[in-house]
């Protein structure tokens, strides 16, 4: 049996291993901190896609879940709380110091409890990166503790985790938008992309040439650096810290959740302990390991056959004609494809959603909602959010662009109603919590001011009309 366990184990990956373990429990606890500041207003028994008319429609076909014995929004907050303390034991390294079936145990929990609050989660929970924090979640699981070695197997498909995150996203933009291939994609993603942060600005500033060395270095990173990542070290390793080194980017230039941060951890999981001795000579992270029990083997091999089953679909999926983005094949949300942005959105739409407490008429003034990350000031610095995850002012750029599934019109109905819970969502009530008399939505097209425009007015934003989205509404019956 020591042949077998000198195949399945890597002494040479602990550091990967406290790294993964302890990142993949950090973003957990911020998924878990969303859902209990953002999960009633947007999906509770009186949100805006309220959690017991959608099972009542689609009942089992919703996907596993414990809320199919009924949902409530205390029921909502005792899972995300649980979850909570449970990723914050993970992150603290508490139950990686016992045997290895206590963080099999912890992360299974945690794993189980976000499945069943994305599984009602429609819209607001239908992002890639949620199903990318469960598969991470599930597999981590399986690296064992303290006492023994790392699995080797379970970090090979961490690797195989990444390789479809960074191939599929690299096949997705090859088969999609023309400006991926012909290098120009960035002379307007950093602008147009869902929710820019302080530096997006001075990203898109910079000049054409070097945002074509951009996509050229993105298109090696994604199509082919991947697959060196099951190479013998030092290769693998060096292919990892390129990816983290790429991600790193993507996290500088906007705000994508836990996308980039999540996809980092992952990489670390392939950078061996040589290579922090290397540019540390006094670290030593030796440990001495104990044998892995026959049990752990066992349990390993089974998990990891299991996951190799289920990601066959991803695996074709990668190759296929019609290659599906971000996509579950199964209700657990294990064995996933992934990519992003195969398109490029060249104009910039915003949605701005304003109030009055006047009657309609050439003298009715007008104030807006502001969100807490959404352009919507021009004059406002964009703000950085990432890892934490804005559903709300995600769900806004996809409304901009022409997508609403069902959640717009319910949120101008809260704001009629002036609903405490929806307005914590924002960063401002221009009413202080008084309930307007209309609310309408109007389009713009955003752009960044140029570096005069910016010298001049000091004016992130430069915005211009483009009409009505939502004439004037009410809910009062004495209104014209």
């Amino acid at each position: 049996m020591e042949w077998i366990a000198g195949i399945l184990t890597a002494e040479d990956y602990e550091v990967g291993r406290q790294i993964a373990q302890r990142g993949v429990a950090a973003v957990y606890l911020i998924a878990f901190l969303s859902a209990v500041a953002q999960f009633p207003a947007l999906l509770g028994e009186k949100g805006l896609m309220p959690v017991p008319v959608f099972l009542e429609r689609a009942g089992r076909r919703a996907g596993p879940s414990l809320f199919h014995r009924g949902y409530t929004d205390r029921r909502l907050r005792a899972v995300a709380w649980t979850g909570t303390a449970v990723a914050a034991l993970l992150v603290l390294g508490v139950p990686q110091a016992g045997p290895p079936w206590v963080p099999l145990i912890a992360f299974l929990l945690i794993w189980w409890l976000y499945t069943s609050i994305v599984n009602v989660g429609q819209a607001f929970y239908g992002f890639g990166w949620e199903s990318l924090l469960l598969e991470a979640g599930f597999i981590v699981a399986f690296l064992g503790s303290a006492e023994i070695a790392p699995p080797f197997l379970v970090l090979l498909m961490i690797r195989w985790l990444v390789f479809r995150l960074e191939f599929g996203a690299g096949m997705i933009k090859m088969r999609g938008d023309r400006s991926w291939r012909d290098l120009t994609a960035l002379y307007y993603h950093h602008e147009t992309q869902p929710m820019p942060n302080p530096a997006s600005r001075l990203f898109h500033l910079l000049p054409k040439p070097l945002h074509r060395l951009e996509v050229a270095g993105n298109h090696v990173t994604q199509l082919i650096v991947p697959f060196l990542l099951f190479t013998p070290q030092p290769v693998a390793g060096v292919a990892a810290l390129v990816i983290i080194a790429t991600q790193g980017w993507l996290v500088l230039s906007g705000n994508f959740a836990w996308l980039n941060t999540l996809t980092i951890i992952l990489a670390f999981a392939a950078v061996p302990d040589s290579f922090y001795e290397a540019v540390f000579p006094a670290l030593d992270v030796s440990g001495a390991y104990q044998p892995t029990p026959l049990y752990v083997t066992v349990v390993v091999l089974l998990a990891m056959l299991f996951l190799a089953y289920l990601g066959r679909p991803a695996l074709l999926n990668l190759f296929a004609r019609r290659q599906l983005m971000n996509a579950s094949f199964n209700r657990w949300h294990l064995g996933n494809a992934y990519g992003a942005f195969g398109s490029v959105t060249k104009v910039r739409y915003e949605v701005i959603v304003e109030g009055t407490l006047d009657r309609v008429g050439p003298g009715a003034q007008w104030r807006e909602y502001e969100f807490k990350g959404k352009p919507g000031d021009p004059s406002r610095m964009p703000r950085q959010f990432a890892p934490y995850h804005l559903r709300l002012d995600w769900m806004m750029w996809f409304l901009a662009l022409g997508s609403e599934r069902g959640w717009f019109s319910p949120f101008l109905v809260k704001l009629l109603q002036a609903d405490p819970l929806v307005l914590k969502l924002l960063r401002t009530d221009p009413f202080d919590g008084a309930r307007p008399r209309y609310v309408r939505a109007r389009m713009f097209i955003y752009r960044f001011s140029t570096r005069e425009e910016k010298r001049a007015t000091g004016l992130w934003w430069i915005r211009e009309p483009q009409g009505v989205l939502v004439h004037p509404a009410s809910l009062r019956a004495d209104v014209p």
